[in-house]
């Protein structure tokens, strides 16, 4: 009764998001806008189908390499020319590679979003890929590939999704392999645009003030040209099933300050919601704040870590609970002796109900307060329409019923045992 009574409490007070509109062009192109009249800014945000994980041999790193070169300028626009247009409406503009997908976004006053749509749509739709500017940008990404290498926690990751995933695309770096890079040809690049940027692979999210004719606009916009093919299945790696392995390795990294002890295990896609809020209500109860088991034992009570905590990171084939504890060299083995305690004792008993429902409680927080600006809303929106997930934006929260300490025992807490984990060591070199 007591949980029963905190989830009616949790569920009436929920921040009541914007209802969504969501149509589809007669390309197939999604589009998704969610009215917010009080917003100080509107953002726009194309999704496309088109991350590392659709690169075929011998291409790893073009999605991204492909992400620089669409800011180098379009047929109606020179280089640099879009950045000085949305700054002087008052907006600014970004763009971000994932696994998946790609993402490109502005924000601007609601009062410019017509030239600001027409501004972003040229850019992502009718890119260049100018030779020079090719050759230059190359280089660019060569560099920063060579930062990311260099960088001790980036290496950690990379050393984890490798070791994880080692035959599939979500272990290679979204930022590909140098030698890819420099034999990948502009005609490549303007190919992988052409069969990935199709109306097919493509949404749009819109969240802010916007014009009562938002459909009108889009449909007559550069948006509806883009071409459909829907028996091409370039969404998504082909053969490419998620294999995860298990096991234990260590490593040593240059200029690392700290030792870690880093654990991972699998998780289900993106589209199996009511495991993944499992999964999120079980992280938190395992290391949100310090009061949760492992804070409370290894930070709190032992003093042996400087920090400890638990992520998630979901994909549209499947994802990770990581968890990773940094420490003193010296007490790594203490470390990973009690990480490995607290999980093996909350993998056999049930959590109290204070626990528990102090884990509900952070988790419907977290979700309502990722969704307070134009911009949050706007991302979320269209990624999940993107990959199919028609919902409101806090339907997820209506999981968090089904999960009883009971089941979150029985059917996520007993898969974080140490011996289902792939475990990375990390040590200074």
């Amino acid at each position: 009764m007591e949980r029963t009574r905190l989830l009616e409490k949790t569920l009436k007070s929920s921040i009541q998001g914007p209802k969504l509109n969501i149509w589809s062009l007669q390309n197939n192109t999604r589009c998704v806008t969610a009215k917010m009249p009080d917003a100080s800014l509107t953002s726009l945000d194309i999704w496309v189908k088109a991350g590392s994980i659709c690169e075929r041999s011998g291409e790893e790193g073009l999605a991204h390499f492909l992400e620089h070169m669409v800011f180098k300028g379009s047929k109606n626009l020179k280089e640099g020319e879009f950045d000085k247009k949305i700054e002087a409406l008052g907006g600014n503009s970004n763009a971000e590679t994932g696994f998946d997908d790609v993402h490109y976004y502005v924000s601007v006053p609601s009062n410019v979003i017509e030239p600001a749509l027409e501004l972003l749509l040229s850019l992502v739709i009718t890119p260049l890929i100018n030779e020079d500017a090719f050759e230059t940008e190359r280089q660019v990404v060569l560099e920063e590939i060579a930062q990311h290498n260099d960088q001790p926690d980036e290496q950690i990751i990379q050393k984890l999704l490798e070791t994880c995933w080692p035959k599939h695309a979500y272990g290679r770096p979204i930022l590909g392999w140098e030698r890819s890079l420099k034999s990948i040809s502009p005609r490549q690049m303007k190919n992988f645009h052409k069969q990935r940027y199709q109306g097919d692979n493509c949404t749009i999210a819109i969240a802010g003030n916007y014009p009562n004719n938002m459909e009108k606009i889009l449909d007559e916009s550069l948006l509806a040209s883009l071409e459909s093919d829907r028996n091409t299945n370039l969404s998504l790696e082909n053969n490419s099933t998620l294999c995860f392995q298990t096991g234990r390795k260590e490593i040593y990294i240059n200029r690392l300050e700290t030792a870690r002890v880093i654990m991972a295990w699998p998780i289900p896609p993106a589209n199996e919601q009511l495991e993944i809020m499992g999964a999120d209500i079980a992280t938190s109860f395992l290391s949100e704040g310090r009061r949760s088991r492992l804070v409370k034992r290894l930070r709190e009570e032992l003093q042996i870590v400087e920090s400890i905590d638990m992520d998630i990171t979901i994909l549209e084939k499947g994802g990770l609970i990581m968890l990773e504890a940094c420490c003193l060299e010296e007490q790594v083995e203490q470390v990973e002796k009690e990480i490995n305690k607290v999980l093996s004792e909350s993998s056999l008993t049930v959590p109290s109900s204070n626990e528990i429902n102090r884990a509900y409680q952070l988790v419907k927080n977290y979700l309502c307060f990722s969704l307070e600006t134009s911009g949050q809303i706007a991302s979320v929106s269209g990624a999940h329409i993107l990959w199919g997930r028609e919902q409101e934006l806090l339907e997820p929260i209506k999981h968090i019923d089904y999960w009883s300490k009971e089941k979150l025992q029985k059917e996520i807490l007993q898969n974080l045992h140490p011996d289902k984990s792939c475990t990375l060591i990390a040590r200074p070199k």
